[in-house]
């Protein structure tokens, strides 16, 4: 009886102390499991494919994917996707192997042509939907295809780059009953006429969990976007994400993120993992989101920081409570959105995580720290080695100590977060580009011959170990949901007949996540800002989260002694034209040209009266 006391005071001390003590290694430990799950499946070669043909085989009937007025069976998607690999493989020029560039937005048919190429041993690229021009020809050869299956609402996209599409003979199809333009096919009608029986194993007998599931793009660190490697080992331990988080089989998902990101791809293939069914948006829409969470009965949600704000900004109605939502999963949700979003649409627990597309490193916020994105642990530092670096934001490089080692933070101070790359924790890496690859390497981190993955995000650590997300650093940041290259924006912006150099940097709007793009100018000699051609030139060439927001004519540039551009002081001034005496400019899409900043669309763009 002595020794229970004991242990019971022992324990409640240790509880008392260290409150989140339990939570932290159940965390771990689900993480390990998952390690050894993803172990097991690469030793029968199990992939994300195999588990979906066994829901399909035990539970044919339970609905898979709800999309607006259609529901689709497990079984149903085995045999549209079926349908979708025969039209691929009976056109002779897809082979296993290859990589099929998707240019698809939300819809079923996105999903059942995964499922498919995967049936005949294949990977897909994944094309962001609004990109266009340059862009999109440089993300389709990058990728390796030598095949595009394109959305019918996105023909003009692929009809302004098929020129160069068909002379490097790529074959191009629609996702239409029938097609306008020359050198393109149809699809849809083609799957009619073929058969939905099962397709032969042997075609993916050359699969294995080091095989590319997946090639989703990623702005980096600099230029244009790059194809980050999904392997199928890292399909599954990204799946398991939503079964740490508490999913559980009686679940419905509402996917509204694009599924070309990996955040809503992932939210596609954890069903698949649990057996679930989910509700597919074809766009986010925040005046029909709760309505749709209580036509599909949706118990778990996924987002990013943007849709909460969203959701939080419409107008207040009396079914604010009335959904069976219970848990909310995804990244970048700000504090003070955070406590709005549980004040007014009730008890919704929120796992918000941190993890890049090509990362070999994760976090989850388990515990319900508002704001926070996890914690740092012993436990977790353990397994997954990690550290939390000083960096100079004007030189852009981590500073090293005499030694010529890297310098951790102390508590409370913001550095690089970097994660220690190793056979538990690959970094694969980017396809086609060695380059971009090792600019993501850091040597000779904390000790001589280690290597680190380089996140690019500024982090900090409070007196509680929790871990919060501070910036992004280097030359991306991050504005509506995606990542913007500075580099790729500032080549696009150069090629506007007026404009001699460019700096490209984010700048924070209020009550806005993420940062606004903004562009310092330096004109041609004798040229005068033409508002109306730059604005022409950019809704041309870059996608509209892509184009700036601001632009600030300058006579000369700051640059460092190796001639990079200086970005702090700019980002410091942001776009307030009372402290800039440069002339700055506003996107108004409305008018459709930039037009000048002048203090009263300053104030109307800070309190919120004008959406940038």
């Amino acid at each position: 009886m002595f020794l229970w006391l004991i242990s019971v005071a022992a324990l409640l001390g240790l509880v008392f102390r260290y409150p989140y003590f339990f939570q932290d290694v159940q965390y771990v430990l689900n993480k390990l499991k998952v390690r050894r799950r993803v172990l097991a499946y690469m030793k029968t070669n199990y992939t994300i494919l195999d588990r979906f043909l066994d829901v399909a085989q035990t539970h044919p009937h339970k609905p898979f994917i709800h999309f607006k007025d259609e529901t689709f069976s497990y079984r149903d998607a085995d045999e549209l996707s079926n349908r979708a690999a025969r039209v691929l493989l009976q056109t002779g020029r897809v082979k296993e192997g290859d990589t099929v560039a998707l240019l698809v937005g939300n819809q079923p048919m996105f999903l059942w042509l995964w499922l498919g190429l995967v049936k005949l041993g294949c990977s897909a690229a994944f094309l962001n939907s609004n990109i266009r021009s340059r862009s999109l020809l440089h993300c389709f050869s990058c990728s390796g295809a030598k095949t595009l299956v394109a959305a019918e609402e996105l023909q003009d996209a692929v009809e302004e780059v098929l020129p160069s599409l068909l002379e490097q003979q790529v074959t191009v199809f629609i996702l239409a009953d029938r097609c306008k333009a020359a050198g393109v096919e149809s699809f849809k009608d083609k799957m009619s006429q073929v058969s939905s029986e099962p397709l032969p194993k042997d075609l993916r007998s050359h699969l294995t969990l080091q095989s590319p599931a997946v090639y989703v793009y990623t702005s980096g660190t600099t230029g244009l976007p790059k194809a980050a490697v999904i392997t199928h080992s890292k399909l599954w331990a990204m799946s398991f994400l939503q079964s740490i988080s508490g999913v559980t089989a009686k679940d419905v998902v509402y996917i509204s993120l694009p599924l070309y990101h990996a955040a809503g791809f992932i939210g596609f293939t954890a069903a698949i993992q649990m057996g679930i069914t989910v509700a597919l948006k074809s766009k986010f829409s925040a005046s029909q989101f709760w309505d749709d969470c209580r036509k599909y009965n949706i118990t778990v949600i996924l987002y990013i920081g943007e849709i909460m704000r969203y959701l939080c900004n419409t107008p207040k109605k009396l079914s604010d409570r009335n959904h069976k939502v219970r848990l909310a999963m995804g990244n970048g949700i700000r504090p003070d959105v955070w406590k709005d979003f549980l004040c007014r649409f009730g008890n919704i627990k929120i796992r918000e995580f941190y993890g890049a597309t090509e990362g070999n490193f994760s976090l989850m916020n388990y515990s319900g720290k508002i704001g926070a994105i996890g914690r740092d642990t012993f436990f977790n530092k353990r397994f997954y080695p990690y550290a939390v670096i000083k960096y100079d934001v004007d030189k852009g490089e981590p500073l090293r100590d005499s030694s010529g080692f890297c310098i951790e933070v102390a508590k409370g101070e913001p550095g690089l977060l970097v994660s220690e790359i190793s056979v538990r924790a690959p970094f694969s890496g980017y396809t086609r580009d060695l380059q971009q690859t090792e600019k993501k390497r850091l040597h000779d981190v904390l000790k001589k011959g280690d290597l680190y993955f380089n996140t690019g995000d500024l982090v900090l650590i409070d007196k509680d170990d929790f871990i919060y997300f501070q910036d992004r650093v280097g030359d991306t940041f991050r504005w509506k949901g995606e990542n913007v290259s500075t580099t790729e924006v500032a080549d696009v912006i150069t090629l506007a007949d007026c404009i001699k150099e460019v700096n490209v940097y984010g700048v924070e709007v209020p009550d806005q996540e993420g940062r606004a793009g903004m562009a310092a100018v330096i004109l041609r000699d004798g040229q005068m800002f033409d508002s109306t051609d730059v604005f022409k030139h950019l809704a041309n060439f870059l996608p509209a989260y892509a184009r700036p927001r601001f632009m600030r004519i300058q006579s000369s540039l700051d640059v460092t002694s190796t001639f990079k551009h200086l970005k702090t002081k700019l980002i410091e001034e942001g776009f307030d034209p009372n402290k800039i005496k440069d002339p700055v400019y506003f996107l108004d899409e409305k008018e459709k040209n930039y037009v000048p900043l002048t203090a009263d669309i300053f104030n109307a763009v800070t309190s919120g009266k004008i959406k940038v």
